[in-house]
């Protein structure tokens, strides 16, 4: 029976039915009030209370915890070594499509150097960078 008197009193102090309270003591009270009027009174008594709302800490609060100094695992644990990989493969692939693009490479060079970035021969732009001009494959 309690249901009904605490959806009345929610609708009435305009808040969640599980933000109410009744007093353990005045269950009996509470039950036998059946109109608005009733819960009005039983509010004005303190037989029923609201809870306060729970305090969400904001989305800026959550977003200034995620610095560098925050982190917590191994080097691993924090950027996979895949998503490592493919960021390095991809800045090493779009070098040498820039490269082909300025007329720089020619086709032949550019897909043996393709192959072996693929397979991870280089470590860097800086590391391919070098081995092009080692191996003198600019034009």
């Amino acid at each position: 029976m309690p249901n009904v008197q605490k959806r009345m009193a929610a609708k009435v102090m305009k808040a969640g039915i599980s933000r109410v309270w009744f007093n353990p003591d005045k269950l009996k009270d509470i039950e036998k009030a059946i109109t608005n009027w009733d819960i009005r009174k039983l509010i004005k008594k303190g037989d029923i209370k609201i809870h306060p709302k729970k305090v969400r800490i904001s989305v800026a609060k959550v977003k200034r915890k995620r610095g560098h100094g925050s982190k917590e695992g191994k080097k691993y644990s924090i950027v996979s070594r895949k998503s490592r990989w493919m960021a390095a493969v991809r800045t090493q692939r779009r070098m040498i499509k820039e490269l082909k693009d300025e007329s720089k490479l020619d086709n032949v060079s550019y897909r043996s150097l393709y192959g072996l970035i693929k397979g991870g021969m280089f470590r860097s732009r800086a590391h391919l960078k070098l081995y092009i001009e080692q191996n003198k494959m600019l034009k």
